[in-house]
Protein backbone atom coordinates (compact mmCIF):
# COMPACT_ATOMS: atom_id res chain seq x y z
CA UNK A 1 0.00 0.00 0.00
CA UNK A 2 1.70 3.27 -0.97
CA UNK A 3 1.29 6.38 0.91
CA UNK A 4 -0.23 8.18 -1.60
CA UNK A 5 -3.05 5.73 -1.80
CA UNK A 6 -4.12 7.08 2.02
CA UNK A 7 -6.99 9.71 2.60
CA UNK A 8 -5.14 12.95 1.70
CA UNK A 9 -6.06 14.07 5.51
CA UNK A 10 -2.83 11.50 6.91
CA UNK A 11 -0.35 13.61 4.90
CA UNK A 12 -1.13 16.99 5.94
CA UNK A 13 0.78 17.59 9.70
CA UNK A 14 -1.77 17.02 12.66
CA UNK A 15 -4.67 15.73 10.43
CA UNK A 16 -6.28 13.44 12.84
CA UNK A 17 -3.41 13.01 14.91
CA UNK A 18 -0.62 12.31 12.31
CA UNK A 19 2.09 15.04 12.86
CA UNK A 20 5.35 15.47 10.93
CA UNK A 21 6.85 16.89 14.27
CA UNK A 22 7.10 14.59 17.04
CA UNK A 23 6.86 17.61 19.48
CA UNK A 24 3.89 18.84 17.72
CA UNK A 25 2.34 15.21 18.47
CA UNK A 26 3.46 15.07 21.80
CA UNK A 27 1.95 18.80 22.47
CA UNK A 28 -1.37 17.61 20.36
CA UNK A 29 -2.26 14.87 22.46
CA UNK A 30 -1.23 16.94 25.91
CA UNK A 31 -4.11 19.28 25.50
CA UNK A 32 -6.41 16.62 24.04
CA UNK A 33 -6.19 14.78 27.62
CA UNK A 34 -6.71 17.85 29.29
CA UNK A 35 -9.45 18.63 27.36
CA UNK A 36 -11.21 14.74 27.97
CA UNK A 37 -10.85 14.70 31.41
CA UNK A 38 -12.68 18.07 32.36
CA UNK A 39 -15.31 18.35 29.34
CA UNK A 40 -16.08 14.82 29.34
CA UNK A 41 -17.71 12.55 31.49
CA UNK A 42 -17.37 7.97 31.64
CA UNK A 43 -20.60 7.91 29.33
CA UNK A 44 -18.84 9.82 27.09
CA UNK A 45 -15.61 7.79 26.84
CA UNK A 46 -17.68 5.00 26.70
CA UNK A 47 -19.66 6.37 23.48
CA UNK A 48 -15.96 6.83 21.32
CA UNK A 49 -15.30 3.19 22.89
CA UNK A 50 -17.91 2.10 20.95
CA UNK A 51 -17.34 4.04 17.83
CA UNK A 52 -13.96 2.99 17.42
CA UNK A 53 -15.11 -0.53 18.38
CA UNK A 54 -17.54 0.03 14.78
CA UNK A 55 -15.03 2.10 12.88
CA UNK A 56 -12.25 -0.97 12.94
CA UNK A 57 -15.04 -3.51 12.51
CA UNK A 58 -16.27 -1.60 9.16
CA UNK A 59 -12.64 -1.58 7.78
CA UNK A 60 -10.93 -4.72 9.47
CA UNK A 61 -10.62 -6.20 5.75
CA UNK A 62 -9.20 -3.00 4.71
CA UNK A 63 -6.93 -3.01 7.40
CA UNK A 64 -5.52 -6.08 7.05
CA UNK A 65 -4.62 -6.14 3.22
CA UNK A 66 -2.91 -2.63 4.15
CA UNK A 67 -0.74 -4.54 7.44
CA UNK A 68 0.07 -7.18 4.78
CA UNK A 69 0.94 -5.03 2.03
CA UNK A 70 3.54 -2.70 3.52
CA UNK A 71 4.65 -5.15 6.40
CA UNK A 72 4.91 -8.71 4.23
CA UNK A 73 4.33 -10.82 6.76
CA UNK A 74 1.39 -13.29 8.38
CA UNK A 75 -1.70 -14.61 6.58
CA UNK A 76 -4.33 -11.92 5.70
CA UNK A 77 -7.00 -13.89 6.65
CA UNK A 78 -5.95 -14.12 10.19
CA UNK A 79 -5.09 -10.41 10.19
CA UNK A 80 -8.80 -9.99 10.15
CA UNK A 81 -9.35 -12.00 13.04
CA UNK A 82 -7.01 -9.97 15.33
CA UNK A 83 -8.30 -6.96 14.20
CA UNK A 84 -11.89 -8.30 15.00
CA UNK A 85 -10.76 -9.63 18.15
CA UNK A 86 -9.10 -6.87 19.85
CA UNK A 87 -12.43 -4.52 18.07
CA UNK A 88 -14.60 -6.58 20.20
CA UNK A 89 -12.61 -8.48 23.36
CA UNK A 90 -10.91 -5.04 24.53
CA UNK A 91 -11.86 -3.90 27.80
CA UNK A 92 -13.89 -0.60 27.80
CA UNK A 93 -14.93 1.46 30.44
CA UNK A 94 -16.45 -1.25 32.82
CA UNK A 95 -12.92 -2.50 33.68
CA UNK A 96 -12.37 1.22 35.80
CA UNK A 97 -14.08 0.32 38.78
CA UNK A 98 -14.20 2.54 41.78
CA UNK A 99 -13.65 1.21 45.54
CA UNK A 100 -15.40 2.34 48.70
CA UNK A 101 -14.83 1.82 52.54
CA UNK A 102 -17.32 3.58 55.17
CA UNK A 103 -17.89 3.00 58.93
CA UNK A 104 -17.53 5.44 62.49
CA UNK A 105 -14.65 7.69 60.89
CA UNK A 106 -15.58 8.66 57.69
CA UNK A 107 -15.44 7.60 53.94
CA UNK A 108 -13.08 6.90 51.48
CA UNK A 109 -13.39 6.18 47.90
CA UNK A 110 -10.51 5.00 46.18
CA UNK A 111 -10.95 5.72 42.03
CA UNK A 112 -8.97 4.71 39.31
CA UNK A 113 -7.58 7.94 37.59
CA UNK A 114 -5.61 8.61 34.68
CA UNK A 115 -2.33 9.27 33.98
CA UNK A 116 -2.58 11.60 31.25
CA UNK A 117 -0.40 11.71 28.19
CA UNK A 118 1.20 7.58 27.76
CA UNK A 119 4.11 7.85 24.89
CA UNK A 120 3.81 3.72 23.23
CA UNK A 121 5.60 2.34 21.22
CA UNK A 122 4.33 -0.55 18.75
CA UNK A 123 5.76 -3.77 17.10
CA UNK A 124 5.59 -4.79 13.51
CA UNK A 125 4.28 -7.81 14.14
CA UNK A 126 0.85 -6.58 14.95
CA UNK A 127 1.29 -3.30 14.41
CA UNK A 128 -2.26 -1.48 13.65
CA UNK A 129 -4.04 -4.38 16.20
CA UNK A 130 -1.57 -3.06 19.04
CA UNK A 131 -2.84 0.69 18.34
CA UNK A 132 -6.53 -0.08 18.68
CA UNK A 133 -5.94 -2.36 21.60
CA UNK A 134 -3.55 0.23 23.52
CA UNK A 135 -5.82 2.77 22.01
CA UNK A 136 -9.28 1.68 23.33
CA UNK A 137 -7.80 0.70 26.74
CA UNK A 138 -5.99 4.08 27.26
CA UNK A 139 -9.00 6.23 26.83
CA UNK A 140 -11.27 4.01 28.32
CA UNK A 141 -8.83 5.01 31.28
CA UNK A 142 -9.12 8.84 30.92
CA UNK A 143 -5.71 8.77 29.03
CA UNK A 144 -4.52 9.96 25.89
CA UNK A 145 -1.75 8.56 23.85
CA UNK A 146 1.03 9.67 21.20
CA UNK A 147 2.88 6.47 19.62
CA UNK A 148 6.16 5.94 18.29
CA UNK A 149 5.21 2.84 15.75
CA UNK A 150 7.62 0.40 14.04
CA UNK A 151 8.71 2.13 10.97
CA UNK A 152 8.14 -0.76 8.27
CA UNK A 153 4.26 -0.18 9.43
CA UNK A 154 3.80 3.62 9.61
CA UNK A 155 1.40 3.77 6.38
CA UNK A 156 -0.64 1.09 8.33
CA UNK A 157 -0.54 3.35 11.04
CA UNK A 158 -1.30 6.41 10.01
CA UNK A 159 -4.29 4.80 8.43
CA UNK A 160 -5.65 3.57 11.62
CA UNK A 161 -4.77 6.37 13.72
CA UNK A 162 -6.47 8.74 11.08
CA UNK A 163 -9.58 6.15 11.57
CA UNK A 164 -9.72 6.32 15.34
CA UNK A 165 -9.87 9.54 15.74
CA UNK A 166 -12.19 10.36 12.99
CA UNK A 167 -14.62 8.07 14.96
CA UNK A 168 -13.38 10.14 17.59
CA UNK A 169 -14.69 13.68 15.77
CA UNK A 170 -17.68 11.97 14.82
CA UNK A 171 -18.95 11.30 18.21
CA UNK A 172 -18.40 14.66 19.17
CA UNK A 173 -14.56 13.97 21.35
CA UNK A 174 -11.85 15.93 21.69
CA UNK A 175 -9.40 15.66 18.57
CA UNK A 176 -5.84 14.05 18.61
CA UNK A 177 -6.53 11.72 21.57
CA UNK A 178 -4.49 9.42 19.51
CA UNK A 179 -1.34 10.92 18.04
CA UNK A 180 1.70 9.79 16.15
CA UNK A 181 4.49 11.02 14.41
CA UNK A 182 4.67 10.59 10.52
CA UNK A 183 8.51 9.34 10.45
CA UNK A 184 9.05 7.52 13.46
CA UNK A 185 12.76 6.63 14.46
CA UNK A 186 14.97 6.44 17.86
CA UNK A 187 15.11 9.40 18.58
CA UNK A 188 11.43 10.50 18.18
CA UNK A 189 11.02 7.76 20.41
CA UNK A 190 14.00 9.36 22.60
CA UNK A 191 11.63 12.48 22.25
CA UNK A 192 8.81 11.04 23.71
CA UNK A 193 10.96 9.27 26.73
CA UNK A 194 12.13 12.55 27.64
CA UNK A 195 8.95 14.68 27.64
CA UNK A 196 7.61 16.04 30.95
CA UNK A 197 4.64 15.93 29.27
CA UNK A 198 4.70 12.07 29.10
CA UNK A 199 3.52 10.49 32.08
CA UNK A 200 3.66 6.91 31.21
CA UNK A 201 5.39 4.52 29.04
CA UNK A 202 4.27 1.73 27.82
CA UNK A 203 5.78 -0.56 25.45
CA UNK A 204 5.24 -3.74 22.93
CA UNK A 205 8.00 -5.35 21.37
CA UNK A 206 11.26 -6.69 21.99
CA UNK A 207 13.42 -6.69 25.21
CA UNK A 208 15.83 -4.10 24.04
CA UNK A 209 13.26 -1.50 23.19
CA UNK A 210 11.57 -3.00 26.74
CA UNK A 211 15.28 -1.90 28.91
CA UNK A 212 15.19 1.26 27.28
CA UNK A 213 11.71 2.80 28.44
CA UNK A 214 12.38 0.90 32.27
CA UNK A 215 15.75 3.22 32.04
CA UNK A 216 13.89 6.46 31.17
CA UNK A 217 12.99 6.79 35.35
CA UNK A 218 9.57 6.91 34.46
CA UNK A 219 6.78 4.21 35.25
CA UNK A 220 7.01 2.06 32.31
CA UNK A 221 4.92 -0.80 31.46
CA UNK A 222 6.70 -3.42 29.35
CA UNK A 223 5.32 -6.18 27.34
CA UNK A 224 8.61 -8.76 25.83
CA UNK A 225 9.28 -11.42 24.23
CA UNK A 226 8.43 -14.95 24.65
CA UNK A 227 9.05 -18.35 23.41
CA UNK A 228 6.48 -20.62 24.96
CA UNK A 229 6.83 -24.53 25.02
CA UNK A 230 4.11 -26.65 24.80
CA UNK A 231 3.97 -30.19 26.78
CA UNK A 232 2.33 -33.08 25.38
CA UNK A 233 1.68 -35.54 28.14
CA UNK A 234 0.77 -39.86 27.61
CA UNK A 235 -2.89 -38.84 28.88
CA UNK A 236 -3.97 -36.54 26.25
CA UNK A 237 -6.14 -36.31 23.35
CA UNK A 238 -3.39 -36.79 21.18
CA UNK A 239 -6.07 -35.56 17.94
CA UNK A 240 -7.19 -32.84 19.72
CA UNK A 241 -3.52 -31.76 20.50
CA UNK A 242 -2.27 -32.35 17.34
CA UNK A 243 -5.61 -29.66 16.01
CA UNK A 244 -4.75 -27.09 18.98
CA UNK A 245 -0.98 -26.96 18.56
CA UNK A 246 -1.03 -26.67 14.58
CA UNK A 247 -4.43 -23.84 15.16
CA UNK A 248 -1.72 -21.73 17.36
CA UNK A 249 1.81 -22.55 15.92
CA UNK A 250 0.48 -21.53 12.48
CA UNK A 251 -1.89 -18.54 13.33
CA UNK A 252 -0.47 -15.23 11.22
CA UNK A 253 2.84 -17.84 10.47
CA UNK A 254 3.83 -17.83 14.00
CA UNK A 255 3.73 -14.34 14.29
CA UNK A 256 2.24 -14.03 17.84
CA UNK A 257 4.67 -13.76 20.82
CA UNK A 258 1.69 -16.16 22.48
CA UNK A 259 2.08 -18.83 19.71
CA UNK A 260 3.42 -21.97 20.36
CA UNK A 261 7.10 -22.25 19.50
CA UNK A 262 8.43 -25.75 20.38
CA UNK A 263 6.93 -28.91 21.43
CA UNK A 264 8.55 -31.45 24.30
CA UNK A 265 6.30 -34.85 23.45
CA UNK A 266 7.21 -37.71 25.82
CA UNK A 267 7.76 -40.55 24.01
CA UNK A 268 6.07 -43.35 24.36
CA UNK A 269 2.95 -40.98 22.12
CA UNK A 270 5.34 -38.94 19.93
CA UNK A 271 4.37 -40.93 16.64
CA UNK A 272 0.91 -40.69 17.30
CA UNK A 273 0.75 -37.11 17.74
CA UNK A 274 3.06 -36.60 14.65
CA UNK A 275 0.49 -38.94 13.08
CA UNK A 276 -2.23 -36.70 13.90
CA UNK A 277 0.01 -33.62 13.58
CA UNK A 278 0.05 -34.86 9.67
CA UNK A 279 -3.17 -35.75 9.41
CA UNK A 280 -4.06 -32.37 10.69
CA UNK A 281 -2.09 -30.60 7.18
CA UNK A 282 1.32 -30.29 8.89
CA UNK A 283 4.29 -31.21 6.91
CA UNK A 284 7.22 -33.21 7.77
CA UNK A 285 10.89 -32.20 7.30
CA UNK A 286 13.52 -35.00 6.60
CA UNK A 287 17.00 -33.68 7.97
CA UNK A 288 18.67 -32.76 4.61
CA UNK A 289 15.18 -30.49 4.41
CA UNK A 290 15.93 -28.72 7.85
CA UNK A 291 19.33 -29.02 7.16
CA UNK A 292 18.39 -26.45 4.14
CA UNK A 293 15.90 -24.86 5.25
CA UNK A 294 18.23 -24.04 8.39
CA UNK A 295 20.61 -22.28 5.72
CA UNK A 296 18.57 -19.79 4.91
CA UNK A 297 16.15 -18.99 7.74
CA UNK A 298 19.14 -18.56 10.09
CA UNK A 299 22.43 -16.25 10.10
CA UNK A 300 25.07 -17.48 12.51
CA UNK A 301 25.81 -14.62 15.03
CA UNK A 302 29.33 -14.13 13.65
CA UNK A 303 29.86 -10.75 15.50
CA UNK A 304 28.55 -12.25 19.01
CA UNK A 305 25.61 -9.76 18.84
CA UNK A 306 22.74 -9.58 20.65
CA UNK A 307 19.44 -9.48 17.83
CA UNK A 308 15.93 -10.75 17.49
CA UNK A 309 13.77 -11.09 20.29
CA UNK A 310 17.08 -12.16 22.84
CA UNK A 311 19.53 -9.54 24.23
CA UNK A 312 21.91 -13.09 24.70
CA UNK A 313 24.84 -12.02 22.32
CA UNK A 314 25.94 -15.49 22.63
CA UNK A 315 23.45 -17.07 20.85
CA UNK A 316 25.05 -19.10 18.03
CA UNK A 317 22.52 -18.04 15.18
CA UNK A 318 19.77 -15.36 14.67
CA UNK A 319 16.64 -15.73 12.78
CA UNK A 320 16.52 -14.37 9.09
CA UNK A 321 14.29 -11.06 8.96
CA UNK A 322 13.44 -12.14 5.77
CA UNK A 323 11.93 -14.95 6.77
CA UNK A 324 10.01 -14.40 9.63
CA UNK A 325 6.88 -14.18 9.10
CA UNK A 326 6.51 -15.85 5.79
CA UNK A 327 4.24 -18.87 5.16
CA UNK A 328 4.68 -22.36 4.74
CA UNK A 329 4.62 -22.83 1.42
CA UNK A 330 7.22 -20.10 0.52
CA UNK A 331 9.18 -22.19 2.27
CA UNK A 332 8.95 -25.45 0.59
CA UNK A 333 9.38 -23.67 -2.78
CA UNK A 334 12.76 -22.28 -1.54
CA UNK A 335 13.50 -25.97 -0.82
CA UNK A 336 12.09 -27.41 -4.23
CA UNK A 337 9.63 -29.53 -2.73
CA UNK A 338 6.40 -30.44 -4.14
CA UNK A 339 3.48 -28.56 -2.19
CA UNK A 340 -0.01 -28.30 -0.90
CA UNK A 341 -1.23 -24.63 -0.97
CA UNK A 342 -3.46 -25.40 2.27
CA UNK A 343 0.06 -26.72 4.41
CA UNK A 344 0.29 -24.21 6.96
CA UNK A 345 3.17 -25.74 9.12
CA UNK A 346 6.27 -27.21 8.75
CA UNK A 347 7.15 -29.42 11.89
CA UNK A 348 10.66 -31.14 12.25
CA UNK A 349 12.17 -33.23 14.89
CA UNK A 350 15.48 -32.02 16.78
CA UNK A 351 16.99 -32.30 19.88
CA UNK A 352 16.87 -29.91 22.88
CA UNK A 353 19.90 -27.32 21.88
CA UNK A 354 18.55 -27.00 18.19
CA UNK A 355 18.52 -22.78 17.50
CA UNK A 356 14.80 -23.63 16.56
CA UNK A 357 14.22 -25.22 19.96
CA UNK A 358 16.17 -22.18 21.74
CA UNK A 359 14.94 -18.87 19.57
CA UNK A 360 11.70 -16.98 19.48
CA UNK A 361 11.80 -17.78 15.59
CA UNK A 362 8.56 -16.29 14.53
CA UNK A 363 8.19 -18.60 11.39
CA UNK A 364 6.04 -21.55 10.57
CA UNK A 365 8.42 -24.15 11.51
CA UNK A 366 7.58 -25.84 14.78
CA UNK A 367 10.55 -28.20 16.38
CA UNK A 368 9.33 -31.38 18.02
CA UNK A 369 11.56 -32.90 20.94
CA UNK A 370 11.14 -36.26 22.47
CA UNK A 371 11.76 -36.84 25.94
CA UNK A 372 11.04 -39.96 28.58
CA UNK A 373 8.88 -38.04 31.63
CA UNK A 374 7.15 -35.20 32.53
CA UNK A 375 9.50 -34.14 34.81
CA UNK A 376 12.17 -33.73 31.46
CA UNK A 377 9.79 -32.14 29.79
CA UNK A 378 9.26 -29.59 32.37
CA UNK A 379 13.16 -29.43 32.44
CA UNK A 380 13.30 -28.41 28.96
CA UNK A 381 10.24 -26.58 29.02
CA UNK A 382 11.65 -24.09 31.77
CA UNK A 383 15.08 -23.64 29.89
CA UNK A 384 13.43 -22.56 26.20
CA UNK A 385 11.26 -20.36 27.84
CA UNK A 386 14.56 -18.54 29.03
CA UNK A 387 12.52 -17.25 31.96
CA UNK A 388 9.96 -14.82 30.24
CA UNK A 389 7.24 -15.72 31.85
CA UNK A 390 4.90 -14.97 29.03
CA UNK A 391 3.18 -18.22 27.95
CA UNK A 392 3.08 -21.80 28.10
CA UNK A 393 0.52 -24.45 27.01
CA UNK A 394 -0.02 -27.60 28.11
CA UNK A 395 -2.40 -30.66 26.70
CA UNK A 396 -2.86 -33.48 29.24
CA UNK A 397 -5.99 -35.41 31.03
CA UNK A 398 -3.74 -35.48 34.60
CA UNK A 399 -4.84 -32.76 36.46
CA UNK A 400 -1.46 -33.08 38.88
CA UNK A 401 0.67 -32.94 35.75
CA UNK A 402 -1.17 -30.07 34.41
CA UNK A 403 -0.48 -28.24 38.29
CA UNK A 404 2.79 -29.20 38.22
CA UNK A 405 3.98 -27.43 34.97
CA UNK A 406 2.15 -24.84 36.09
CA UNK A 407 3.64 -23.98 39.19
CA UNK A 408 6.74 -24.56 37.40
CA UNK A 409 6.65 -22.41 34.57
CA UNK A 410 4.55 -19.28 36.32
CA UNK A 411 4.31 -17.75 33.01
CA UNK A 412 1.62 -14.70 32.24
CA UNK A 413 -0.53 -17.24 30.16
CA UNK A 414 -1.20 -20.73 30.52
CA UNK A 415 -3.22 -22.53 28.20
CA UNK A 416 -4.75 -26.21 29.42
CA UNK A 417 -6.05 -28.38 26.46
CA UNK A 418 -6.41 -25.91 23.69
CA UNK A 419 -4.39 -23.52 21.49
CA UNK A 420 -2.57 -20.93 22.68
CA UNK A 421 -4.93 -18.07 21.02
CA UNK A 422 -7.09 -19.05 23.63
CA UNK A 423 -5.07 -17.43 26.07
CA UNK A 424 -5.90 -14.23 24.83
CA UNK A 425 -9.51 -14.90 24.22
CA UNK A 426 -9.85 -16.00 20.33
CA UNK A 427 -11.36 -19.63 21.19
CA UNK A 428 -11.20 -18.65 25.44
CA UNK A 429 -12.61 -16.80 28.05
CA UNK A 430 -11.65 -13.73 29.35
CA UNK A 431 -10.43 -10.16 27.69
CA UNK A 432 -7.89 -9.88 25.21
CA UNK A 433 -4.79 -7.64 24.61
CA UNK A 434 -1.78 -7.40 22.44
CA UNK A 435 0.56 -6.25 25.17
CA UNK A 436 0.96 -8.83 27.65
CA UNK A 437 3.55 -7.24 30.27
CA UNK A 438 5.70 -9.71 31.55
CA UNK A 439 9.18 -8.14 32.63
CA UNK A 440 7.20 -5.39 34.48
CA UNK A 441 4.63 -7.91 35.81
CA UNK A 442 1.07 -6.11 35.21
CA UNK A 443 0.63 -9.32 32.90
CA UNK A 444 -2.85 -9.14 30.67
CA UNK A 445 -3.52 -5.32 30.42
CA UNK A 446 -6.96 -3.36 30.30
CA UNK A 447 -7.74 -0.05 30.98
CA UNK A 448 -7.03 -0.40 34.67
CA UNK A 449 -3.73 -1.80 33.47
CA UNK A 450 -3.53 2.12 33.00
CA UNK A 451 -4.66 3.99 36.03
CA UNK A 452 -3.48 5.31 38.88
CA UNK A 453 -5.34 5.21 42.36
CA UNK A 454 -6.20 7.96 44.35
CA UNK A 455 -7.57 8.06 47.41
CA UNK A 456 -10.46 10.81 48.53
CA UNK A 457 -11.06 10.62 52.35
CA UNK A 458 -14.21 12.08 53.98
CA UNK A 459 -12.68 11.79 57.77
CA UNK A 460 -15.23 12.08 60.63
CA UNK A 461 -15.10 15.29 61.52
CA UNK A 462 -16.90 16.07 58.15
CA UNK A 463 -18.63 13.43 57.70
CA UNK A 464 -21.56 12.64 60.22
CA UNK A 465 -24.74 11.16 60.28
CA UNK A 466 -27.57 12.73 61.93
CA UNK A 467 -29.71 10.41 63.34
Amino acid sequence: MNPAELPHQVHESGANGVFDRIEDAIEAGYIAQLNYVKQFQLKDREKIITAIREAVIENKEKLAQMVFEETKLGRYEDKIAKHELVARKTPGTEDITTAAFSGDEGLTIIEQAPFGLVGAVTPVTNPTETIINNSISLLAAGNAVVLNVHPSSKVSCAFVVNLINQAIKDTGGPENLVSMVKDPTLETLNRIIESPKVKLLVGTGGPGMVKTLLKSGKKAIGAGAGNPPVIVDETADLKQAAKSIIEGASFDNNLLCIAEKELFVIDSVADDLIFHMLNEGAYMLDQQQLSKLMSFALEENVHQEAGGCSLDNKREYHVSKDWVGKDAVSFLRQLGIAHEEDIKLLICEVDFDHPFVQLEQMMPVFPIVRVGNLDEAIEMALLAEHGNRHTAIMHSKNVDHLTKFARAIETTIFVKNASSLAGVGFGGEGHTTMTIAGPTGEGITSAKTFTRQRRCVLAEGGFRIIG
